[in-house]
C-alpha cells in the first residue's frame, strides 16, 4: 500500500482516529480547562443526531470540544482527512507545496487552500523560547545573511547617503540595498533558525546570534565586518574570504567554512523562486517556519515524511491563525 492509500487520506473517521492518537496519546484532555482525568470526560458523539462525531463533554468545565478544537485547524469546515493529507504533502515536499498545487490535489478552491497552507505554516513555527540555544561547547554555528526579494519596508540608513538612490551591498555593487534581508543559523549535524530582519546591521545580527546560540560556541562567518566584534563574544570565530575566493579551508584538523547555512539558502531560494514565486513581505516569516521545519527534520536525522507530518500535527495544537491576519499580503 503506497503513502497516499493509506485511509487516513480519504476516511473521516480514520484521519479523527489518527489525530486523537496524535494529540491525545494518553487519551483525551480538555482544551477549555486542561482537564485530562479521562472519568470527567466523556464521548457524546451519536446521542443526540445534532452531535457531530468526535465530539467530547467536559464535567469539570462544562464544555464541549473534539481534537481540532485548540488547534490551527479549529472551526475550519474542510473534512479531516483533507486536513491530514494537506498536512503530509507539506512534510513530504522538500521546497514546498503551493496554494494551485493544494486546491488541485485536495479539490477545494484556491482560497480554501492558500489559508491552509498559511495555518500549516503556522503550525510549523517552533518556540525558540522554549528549545535551547544552539551550539554548545565543541560545537559550531555557521552564521551568514541573505538577500532575497524585493523589499516592501523602505530600507532606514543610519546616515543620509551622499549620492542620491545608491544602493550599497557587501560587494559595493547595487540591488541588495532593495532587498529583503534574512539572517540565517545553522548548528552542523544540527538544527537551522532564520530570520527576517529589516536592515543587516551588526546591532541585528549580534542580536539574533547572542539570542539563539550559546557563548562557548565555534562561530564560522564570512569575512563580513557585521560579525567582527559580535564573533569576540563566543568561544572561538573562524572566517572565510568568500572575496577572495576561498570557500573552504583546514585550520586545526577541522574544515573551515559556511557551506552548510548557504545550503540551507539555497533550498529555500529554490523553494520561493520554483514552487511559491511570490510571497508577501508580511507573510515572509511563516515560509521561513515552513523550511526551518523541513531542515530540522531532514532525512539526513533518520525523519521519514509520516513522522515529520506528525510533528507538525502535534505543534499545531496551542494556535490559532485567523483570515484576517493572512489576507492584507496577498497570496502566494
Amino acid at each position: 500500500m503506497t503513502a497516499f492509500n493509506d485511509p487516513i487520506f480519504h476516511d473521516e473517521d480514520k484521519a479523527r482516529e489518527h489525530l486523537e492518537a496524535i494529540r491525545w496519546p494518553h487519551g483525551p484532555n480538555c482544551p477549555h480547562c486542561g482537564n485530562v482525568d479521562p472519568e470527567t470526560i466523556a464521548k457524546v458523539e451519536g446521542k443526540k443526531q445534532s452531535h457531530r462525531k468526535g465530539l467530547y463533554y467536559c464535567n469539570e468545565c462544562k464544555g464541549t470540544f473534539t481534537v481540532t478544537v485548540g488547534t490551527v485547524m479549529e472551526r475550519s469546515k474542510v473534512p479531516l482527512a483533507k486536513w491530514v493529507f494537506a498536512f503530509h504533502l507539506f512534510a513530504a515536499s522538500k521546497k514546498g507545496m503551493s496554494a494551485h498545487q493544494l486546491h488541485r490535489m485536495l479539490g477545494v478552491t484556491y482560497k480554501t487552500a492558500w489559508f491552509m497552507a498559511h495555518r500549516i505554516r503556522e503550525a510549523m513555527a517552533e518556540d525558540i523560547s522554549t528549545s535551547g540555544p544552539m551550539g554548545g561547547e565543541g560545537k559550531t554555528v555557521e552564521a551568514d545573511e541573505m538577500y532575497h526579494g524585493k523589499r516592501e519596508t523602505p530600507r532606514e540608513y543610519a546616515r543620509p547617503r551622499a549620492r542620491k538612490n545608491w544602493k550599497p551591498t557587501k560587494s559595493g555593487k547595487a540591488g541588495g540595498a532593495q532587498k529583503r534581508v534574512i539572517v540565517g543559523l545553522v548548528e552542523r549535524g544540527g538544527k537551522t533558525r532564520t530570520f527576517q530582519v529589516n536592515n543587516a546591521t551588526k546591532a541585528s545580527v549580534r542580536d539574533a546570534l547572542v539570542r539563539n546560540v550559546s557563548r562557548d560556541t565555534t562561530l564560522y562567518t564570512d569575512e563580513s565586518r557585521l560579525y567582527t566584534e559580535t564573533g569576540k563574544e563566543y568561544a572561538r570565530h573562524r572566517t572565510v574570504k568568500h572575496s577572495a575566493g576561498e570557500y573552504a579551508r583546514r585550520e586545526d584538523d577541522v574544515v573551515v567554512h559556511t557551506n552548510t547555512i548557504e545550503n540551507v539558502f539555497s533550498v529555500f531560494k529554490r523553494g520561493m523562486v520554483g514552487v511559491y514565486q511570490h510571497c508577501g513581505e508580511a507573510h515572509l516569516h511563516r515560509y521561513l517556519a515552513e523550511f526551518d521545519f523541513r531542515y530540522n527534520r531532514r532525512a539526513a536525522l533518520k525523519v521519514s515524511d509520516r513522522e515529520r507530518a506528525e510533528d507538525a500535527i502535534r505543534m499545531a495544537s496551542g494556535k490559532r491563525l485567523m483570515y484576517s491576519q493572512t489576507s492584507a499580503a496577498g497570496h502566494a
